[in-house]
């Protein structure tokens, strides 16, 4: 994933949680907020309960592989942060990318009918 298109500062990361949007399903917590820019960014965030360090940067270079493949369903500009939950180490590659591929068509499929 190109660095433009991560979301990487904790002061980005800060808005985005205080003022974004929630969507989740049994996997994933999408918070999304726009951003003004161009362009959409996307950033994790894998609390310590999740595993030791190389747990967690494994499913980060996962779920950052996942976006790079499928950035095309996050529509316009905005930042969004992906939460995964701690059921996320019991699914494999396809399954990890099918639930977050849902739950970017519940975060961009939503915000055309509000």
């Amino acid at each position: 994933m190109e660095k433009k298109l991560r979301l990487r500062k904790n002061q980005d990361f800060k808005k985005v949680y205080k003022r974004g949007k929630s969507y989740r399903n049994r996997n994933f917590v999408l918070i999304t907020r726009p951003n003004g820019l161009t362009n959409p960014r996307v950033g994790f965030s894998i609390t310590k309960k999740t595993g030791n360090s190389v747990v967690r940067n494994r499913l980060k270079r996962r779920l950052r592989e996942i976006i790079r493949i499928k950035q095309h369903n996050i529509k316009g500009a905005v930042d969004v942060i992906v939460i995964p939950r701690k059921n996320i180490l019991n699914l494999d590659y396809q399954q990890m990318e099918s639930s977050l591929v849902h739950a970017l068509k519940l975060a961009f499929t939503e915000k055309k009918s509000s």
